[in-house]
């Protein structure tokens, strides 16, 4: 089994996070899906981007425009902190917390 629950990039019932348990280290299919669904959401976000900014050089963009597109906004930036934090709790733990002695390096 994995060391740790991995983060879905999908809400589970009544939007509170849902976690995959594998033993399959990544490979099993729910782990290939939410890979890929992971990467449609960071490609759909990267896509709003480019519409939000042709929409706001749009000076006849009206007030219900910009708050569909601020609701989308908000929805591509909570889905990609979601990737975030679900990357982030799969990186390795480094056992030395400190500074690298070897190489003199300071915080």
């Amino acid at each position: 089994m994995s060391a740790q629950p991995r983060l879905l990039p999908w809400p589970g019932p009544a939007g509170k996070p849902c976690y995959l348990v594998s033993d399959a280290d990544g490979a099993g299919y729910l782990s290939r899906l939410a890979d890929e669904m992971e990467a449609v959401q960071l490609q759909m976000g990267t896509e709003l981007i480019g519409h939000a900014r042709l929409l706001l050089r749009d000076r006849k963009a009206d007030a219900r425009e910009l708050r569909y597109l601020s609701n989308r906004l908000i929805e591509a930036l909570q889905d990609a902190l979601r990737v975030a934090e679900s990357r982030g709790g799969r990186l390795p733990v480094s056992v030395d917390d400190g500074p690298d002695q070897s190489s003199g390096a300071r915080e």
